[in-house]
């Protein structure tokens, strides 16, 4: 997936812990519309509960969490193709991968890129009009 300056579509990293799927899920069906203009790339357990709940034309899925794709979604900020990352985190839970969750949100801070972890804030950037 490439990053075309003068395309007016935005790249959206989609993810979500185990307990926050159908919740990210809901919110994405909530939001298709303005979602589905835009380039979606999702882990592959996430993007199996968002399709199974919507039809996405443009959801690209990387390798689940645990088995590198937090890292795959990690490069992809480092090489400037995310423009916004939603995940939506289970503070409630421990996290075998949770090293590479916080890699990731290091990652999103570093490079300055807008990441929500929570519907209030998804729906924040919505609001807007980042979308």
């Amino acid at each position: 997936m490439t990053h075309d300056q003068d395309d007016p579509r935005k790249t959206i990293a989609l993810i979500a812990h185990d307990h926050k799927k159908a919740e990210l899920a809901s919110w994405v069906q909530r939001h298709a519309g303005t979602l589905d203009r835009h380039r979606l790339v999702s882990t592959e357990t996430t993007g199996g509960v968002i399709s199974a709940s919507v039809s996405l034309e443009n959801l690209t899925r990387v390798k689940s969490g645990p088995l590198g794709g937090d890292q795959q979604i990690g490069a992809m900020i480092a090489l400037n193709q995310i423009d916004l990352l939603v995940f939506f985190t289970d503070p409630m839970t421990p996290h075998p991968h949770d090293v590479d969750v916080k890699a990731l949100t290091r990652l999103a801070i570093v490079y300055d890129i807008p990441m929500a972890c929570s519907v209030a804030t998804a729906d924040l950037i919505m609001a807007a009009g980042f979308l």
